[in-house]
């Protein structure tokens, strides 16, 4: 079990990076393959199409930040506190493992829907669903640092999605620099996330 996960990880991998650099719709399975150095057959045995991958890719990255930043909504401190905290593992993150950000970003554009099996139509809105989800928490959690005094009153819909829209943003700038380490992605999230979240404060 451990090696089938080690394969299949490792075959998002190198998806994810190429996704990021070519763009799905330029990307084959061919190119997957080549950069693991394997054949396609390999790729197929895990994955039953590129979309497929896709998908996985997709879930992948959502899981991961799910991980990073979910415990932190519950966590001590004030609504800010915790806005604070929860941004700052989104930004680093994000930077840590950019190709999937960047994959989940770039969608589904140019993909016609009503040509996906019904099991890939029924995983894109699973997967849709969990971002929103994903949203709601940060939802919650600014209309509760509203309520506490902590952040200045604003609509908590509009707020939470101009932050995670910003932060999301942060793809499109951030190239990682060799030799950089974890404390200073740390310091960069920080301060991305101090900038952002000053916007609300009172």
């Amino acid at each position: 079990m451990a090696a089938h996960d080690a394969a299949r990880t490792m075959i998002l991998d190198a998806a994810a990076d190429i996704f990021q650099r070519q763009g799905f719709t330029r990307t084959t399975i061919d190119d997957i393959a080549d950069a693991i150095g394997a054949t396609k057959g390999r790729v197929y045995y895990y994955f039953r199409s590129k979309f497929d991958i896709f998908l996985a890719v997709y879930e992948h990255g959502m899981r991961k930040v799910r991980e990073a930043v979910e415990p932190l909504a519950a966590g001590p401190g004030t609504g800010r506190d915790r806005l604070m905290a929860m941004a700052v593992a989104h930004a680093e993150n994000l930077m840590v493992n950019l190709p999937y950000h960047n994959t989940i970003h770039q969608g589904v554009h140019g993909q016609a829907t009503a040509a996906l099996k019904a099991r890939q139509r029924e995983m894109l809105a699973e997967l849709n669903g969990i971002r929103e989800d994903y949203e709601l928490m940060f939802r919650r959690v600014v209309a509760e640092g509203m309520a506490d005094g902590s952040l200045r009153t604003e609509d908590p819909k509009l707020a939470a999605r101009v932050l995670l829209s910003s932060l999301n943003a942060t793809d499109m700038w951030f190239q990682p620099r060799p030799g950089q380490t974890t404390a200073e992605l740390h310091d960069l999230a920080a301060r991305i996330a101090d900038l952002l979240i000053g916007g609300l404060d009172r």
